[in-house]
């Protein structure tokens, strides 16, 4: 493709500079707009400047990208809701024997997940877990949180839907999901346990040091609350939130706080008319010392009691709030049930990819059968969607076909495509060399949306059997890509952001101590994939 005309080639490139300046620093000083807004600007500046018509840049955006992206972050949020992360949480502490084997159990559980759920989605959900287990067996946060990130963009690479990048070229290049699959999983589990390796070699001597019981330190919820009958843990950041059905036990959890013991120590009654449960207690400990009731919540109180002997209880009231037991296990068997439907279909979701069928509307599909079975209004599930990632595709997509309409991108692919060819070592390795730098100077899903048509059209050109190799080694490469640097990957920013503002147990992970693991661990595990991506 020739060069486009002087001025839109000046153009094109000052709106592809201000994208990628945003993309990549979204808080720069002199227009801290942030990504999204950085993206639909660059998108602006290609129609106002001539580079694009106004249907052209309509037309540049890939709706089945979009419709695949919403489809998976609707189902990530079900499997929030029905406590899928809590699970793999838990799974973390579980049976631990210490610090090295949490090591590994956070790079496998991260790899895996990723593959299913998308990288950013457990990174957001998982950085706290981490963080809160490490600090309750004192031991560094940085190593699991190294293993955290690096396992998940690893292990996003073996699938369609483990990132934005695999998405866009799964829809371009019409690989079916179980090629896909095929194609990267030995390279993924190769990576991941490479990785591991590396973290455990880098990190032995500071794992090593004696550590608390690790099952005994599960993750604990931050906040608990009671509401109209109800016990909800919140789990911030991460925005994971349940409910479960509100029992005994709950109760004596919310009045530690209140100098009661336990619930022996309580009368329970409910107003419902004349209706009175009554639970017998001892009267140790039960008035506070200012004697006045208690509020815990919005209709529920504790309060001084005088029983028929003379003797004093603590009476919680609760207005409207506690069922009957009937109705108690009525809703916990209800929402068992629920989360047993979000996790069939989910897996339905799967079969189905791996069946072939269309990747967006699989998603889709998945994600509407979800609303339906929840039965209530979807606001609060769709509010969960990231809708500005979604517009910073959009905008993604024009900047990107404008600044491919200005013939840039094409003359320096036929400057190197010569030394590019996938049919030789030499070829896919300076390919390789140019996808991890080009990764982290304009991040991996613009990287993918410049070279992905030109890589497979040079491999078309080999052979049509070629085509399929270059999109995976395309795949790989800029997938793993993101573990060289801090600002390599979305799913490594989340990380950081997430542990800095983690209220107990924060930690700041630095660009340095993030380079120095991520340069040996990408390019090791770079290598290796590689050669298993070719020869597959």
């Amino acid at each position: 493709m020739a060069l486009a005309s002087t001025a839109k080639v000046i153009l094109g490139s000052f709106s592809f500079c201000i994208f990628w300046v945003l993309a990549v620093f979204p808080a720069v000083p002199f227009l801290p707009i942030g990504r999204t807004a950085g993206s639909l600007l660059g998108a602006m500046l290609m129609v106002v400047f001539g580079v694009l018509s106004p249907d052209q840049a309509y037309a540049a955006i890939d709706l089945p990208i979009l419709g695949l992206l919403f489809g998976t972050m609707v189902v990530s949020a079900f499997l929030e809701q029905a406590d899928m992360f809590q699970y793999l949480g838990q799974l973390l502490a579980w049976k631990s024997r210490g610090g090295k084997d949490l090591l590994f159990r956070v790079c496998l559980i991260s790899a895996f997940s990723s593959a299913l759920f998308t990288n950013d989605t457990v990174c957001v959900v998982l950085t706290e877990f981490v963080l809160k287990i490490a600090r309750r067996n004192n031991l560094p946060a940085q190593p699991f949180l190294l293993a955290l990130a690096s396992s998940a963009n690893i292990g996003s690479s073996a699938t369609p839907i483990g990132n934005p990048q695999n998405l866009v070229i799964a829809v371009r290049s019409g690989i079916s999901f179980g090629a896909f699959l095929k194609g990267i999983v030995g390279a993924m589990l190769v990576g991941v346990l490479i990785n591991a390796a590396i973290l455990l070699g880098y990190f032995w001597k500071v794992l090593s040091v004696e550590t608390k019981d690790i099952e005994a330190a599960s993750v604990i919820p931050e906040e608990l609350e009671i509401e109209n009958g109800v016990i909800s843990h919140r789990f911030s950041p991460a925005t994971m939130s349940h409910q479960t059905s509100f029992t005994s036990q709950d109760l004596d959890v919310a009045l530690s706080t209140t100098g009661v013991t336990s619930i022996g120590d309580v009368s329970l009654r409910s107003r419902h008319g004349t209706n009175e449960t009554e639970l017998e207690p001892s009267a140790a400990g039960a008035i506070s010392s200012t004697g006045e009731p208690i509020v815990l919540v919005d209709g529920m109180t504790s309060r001084p009691s005088l029983r028929p002997n003379g003797s004093m209880q603590r009476v919680i009231d609760v207005e409207e709030s506690v069922p009957e037991v009937k109705e108690v296990s009525g809703g916990r068997w209800k929402r068992i049930a629920w989360k047993v439907s979000v996790y069939l279909v989910t897996l339905g979701m799967l079969v189905a990819l791996l069946m072939g069928l269309n990747l967006s509307w699989t998603a889709i599909t998945a994600a509407m059968v979800l609303v339906v079975i929840d039965f209530k209004d979807a606001q609060q599930c769709l509010e969960k969607v990231s809708y500005s990632l979604l517009i910073f595709f959009c905008g993604m997509f024009i900047t990107v076909d404008g600044f491919n309409r200005t013939g840039i991108p094409s003359a320096m692919w036929d400057l190197v495509e010569p030394y590019s060819q996938i049919n030789t070592a030499g070829g896919v390795a300076i390919l390789s060399l140019m996808v991890l730098v080009l990764s982290n100077i304009a991040s991996n899903v613009p990287t993918v949306l410049l070279l992905g048509t030109r890589v497979a059209t040079s491999a078309a050109k080999i052979s049509p059997s070629e085509v399929t190799k270059a999109w995976l080694i395309l795949a790989f490469v800029s997938t793993v890509a993101g573990n060289l640097s801090l600002l390599g990957s979305a799913a490594n920013l989340i990380v950081c952001e997430q542990a800095r503002r983690a209220q107990v147990s924060g930690y700041n992970l630095s660009f340095y101590s993030h380079l120095r693991f991520g340069v040996p661990s990408t390019l090791v595990v770079t290598t290796v994939g590689l050669l298993l991506v070719t020869i597959t």
